[in-house]
């Protein structure tokens, strides 16, 4: 895990660090006349357009530019800042955004509440919805069932989430037909004045369209997975075995197969989660106006905010690797059979 982590953030440090138009580049440019007499004023000590116009003509004074890279760090050679930058890291201090009057750890925790509500209630309902719906189409396979189930699931599969995000709104949030449900936010603005039942009603009434857009890519996969599993085990001797004793069908299905066949899948559920968690989020948040972790990276990288860029990549690279190790230790508590130790002999 420590090499992949450090890799992946060696890697991302000398492709961002190349990238032109830096957070040096974008102060020099409003200083210039660009965007900025209140950024000229904060070095130069006045602030006239006298003063923006000279920069403009003329260039910034060396000085200037030298306290501009002092205040971004930039004034330290790269493997400097990069070593610098794990130090900080392994005490998880993350710095200060350069835009942003937070640290990173608070623009991570205030932005949290919306992509573990996605990412969560997502991830259940795909399960909830994949796994029955994957056993009854390999009982059932090849039937008509199976067909048109298939059938609708690729198909739905190949809507993208953000279209499907987009046709929602249009049909259920006032676009053109019903305005069923809200077009932005989590929860309402008299959120606090609400009861609990009245709170958990204006969340998930809230969450549903997002969800819905969230979901309907998410569990063909799982569906198809689940099914190509239960078949698998299904034609193993040992299901023959146990219908040869007389067993009727639920008992050989759910009392010998069900734990072989969703081995796969239980041990693939903190992964799941974590790509649901924190991959495509971006444009549904944006078009439902959700302002999760998805807008901030986003954000972080359009505007050279590395301390943020850097803080989240390092927080979901390491949640992504200890989510991966727990899946290969919930592979040993599904089936003990499993001994990753012997496989070293």
């Amino acid at each position: 895990m420590i090499p992949t982590l450090l890799g992946i953030l060696v890697i991302n440090f000398v492709v961002v660090q190349s990238a032109p138009g830096g957070p040096v580049e974008q102060m020099i440019y409003r200083m210039q006349g660009h965007g900025g007499e209140s950024a000229t004023a904060r070095f130069s000590g006045g602030g006239s357009e006298t003063s923006d116009n000279r920069y403009g003509a003329r260039g910034l004074p060396p000085d200037i530019i030298q306290r501009i890279e002092a205040m971004y760090g930039f004034d330290k050679p790269a493997h400097e800042r990069f070593w610098e930058m794990l130090t900080n890291y392994v005490q998880f201090d993350f710095g200060e955004s350069f835009y942003r009057n937070a640290t990173v750890l608070e623009l991570i925790l205030e932005k949290m509440p919306v992509s573990i509500s996605l990412g969560l209630w997502s991830t259940l309902l795909i399960y909830l919805i994949s796994i029955p719906l994957g056993i009854h189409k390999a009982v059932r396979h090849g039937s008509r069932f199976d067909v048109i189930s298939s059938s609708i699931i690729v198909m739905l599969y190949a809507i993208p989430g953000f279209l499907l995000a987009i046709l929602l709104i249009v049909l259920f949030a006032g676009g053109t037909y019903f305005d069923w449900f809200p077009l932005r936010g989590l929860i309402s603005p008299n959120f606090d004045e609400l009861s609990l039942f009245g709170k958990i009603v204006d969340y998930f009434w809230h969450l549903a369209l997002p969800l819905v857009a969230y979901t309907i890519g998410g569990f063909a996969t799982l569906t198809m997975l689940t099914k190509n599993s239960f078949l698998d085990e299904i034609n193993k001797q040992y299901v023959q075995t146990a219908r040869a004793k007389g067993l009727d069908e639920k008992r050989v299905l759910y009392g010998h197969v069900f734990r072989n066949a969703m081995l796969i899948i239980i041990a693939g559920f903190p992964a799941a989660f974590v790509s649901l968690f924190f991959a495509g989020s971006l444009l549904i948040e944006v078009i439902f106006s959700l302002d999760g972790l998805g807008l901030l990276g986003f954000e972080a990288v359009v505007n050279r905010d590395y301390p943020v860029f850097f803080g989240t990549l390092f927080i979901f690279t390491l949640i992504g690797l200890v989510m991966k190790l727990i899946s290969d230790l919930v592979y040993v508590l599904v089936d003990p059979r499993i001994d990753f130790q012997s496989r070293e002999h």
